[in-house]
């Protein structure tokens, strides 16, 4: 049975969302305009039998998540702008060691500390390339409040599944507005859990899939958990073709289950003869004009991209190709129009 409409901001359905998903563990430094997010499950996770810690520093709270990770629950973390660049060498330590993590950054206007209560979408690029080094990664892009509680889930499951920190994009126009909402019960949601390793295997033999079933600490399995090259049996290693392997294998697990992760919404896209793209807050802005414009007679169809990274050239090609323009407006100087470009050319221009 669904739940009663409740009148709920951005940040709190994004925690309801991964506690519905199972999170059992958050580690955070406070940081507007995520800050709320922290203050819910510093108050419901205890409730849940799971557990909340304030840490000293973002540093910190990202290697208590990443620990926690490995004694087999799941966890995340929130933050902004800043936090995130902070967080960033930890990322990249959790992409290595395939260790499952959610990390939420709600947007603010930067560099530096910027404007703590603007909105922007500046993080898009960081999301993908801030860590040193090469890696698949996967990134979510909520549009509505709704959207912050089931795509939060998503992350969840995709950290889980893939072995791999999940980065969960919001912008502070998702984050603190309100929106009256009818979430799904938790019996509506699929929970994804992590494969398990079992005696005899390898901690990181990748199966069919691209991914290896996870070792948990503590339950009596030798797992050597280290950011360096590594062979399958997690010990380092200086061998070119073991490297190769380690990299390639942190991108093939996130390109096979592109089907599954990348997610996207297709709104009147078909006979277009505009398509506006957008992702995060900029999309209601988009849905607005779309409304508008077609009631003056203009066919214009929104592409609402909810996966960033793996970023879904193929879907952006089928539905906007015969479209004669195609119009993005971001919340930044046009960080992501580069990708549309790579697919449709010059017909895309920028609105920002």
């Amino acid at each position: 049975m669904k739940q009663q409409a409740k009148l709920i901001q951005g940040n709190q359905a994004c925690a309801l969302g991964a506690l519905a998903a199972g999170v059992k563990f958050f580690a955070g430094y406070p940081i507007t305009p995520s800050t709320e997010i922290a203050e819910i499950l510093a108050e419901e996770l205890p409730r849940a039998g799971g557990r909340f810690i304030q840490m000293e520093d973002e540093i910190a709270s990202m290697g208590a998540v990443l620990g926690a990770s490995l004694a087999g629950v799941k966890t995340m973390t929130a933050t902004s702008g800043p936090g995130f660049s902070l967080k960033q060498e930890l990322i990249g330590y959790g992409a290595m060691a395939e260790i499952p993590t959610v990390v939420v950054n709600v947007q603010r206007v930067g560099p530096s500390t910027g404007l703590a209560t603007a909105p922007a979408q500046g993080d898009v690029m960081q999301a993908r390339w801030g860590s040193h080094g090469d890696r698949g990664v996967i990134t979510l892009s909520p549009g509505s409040v709704l959207e912050a509680y089931t795509l939060m889930a998503d992350a969840v499951n995709f950290a889980e599944k893939y072995r791999t920190p999940v980065i969960f994009l919001m912008d502070e126009v998702i984050g603190h507005m309100r929106e009256s909402v009818i979430l799904p019960s938790e019996d509506e949601l699929i929970i994804a859990q992590r494969k398990r390793l079992v005696d005899g295997q390898l901690p990181y033999k990748r199966e069919a899939d691209g991914v290896a079933p996870m070792s948990i600490f503590g339950e009596g399995h030798f797992f050597h958990v280290t950011g360096l090259g590594h062979g399958e049996d997690g010990f380092p290693s200086n061998d070119s073709e073991v490297t190769k392997a380690n990299i390639d294998g942190l991108h093939e697990k996130i390109e096979k289950n592109q089907n599954d992760i990348i997610k996207y919404e297709a709104i009147n896209c078909q006979n277009a003869e505009v398509i506006m793209i957008a992702y995060g807050g900029t999309s209601r802005s988009a849905l607005a004009a779309m409304e508008q414009l077609q009631e003056q007679g203009v066919k214009v169809g929104l592409m609402r991209l909810q996966t960033i990274w793996p970023f879904p050239y193929e879907a952006v090609g089928s539905i906007c190709q015969e479209a004669p323009l195609v119009v993005f407006p971001e919340m930044n100087y046009g960080q992501l129009i580069g990708e549309v470009q790579k697919v449709l050319g010059n017909k895309v221009v920028p609105y920002n």
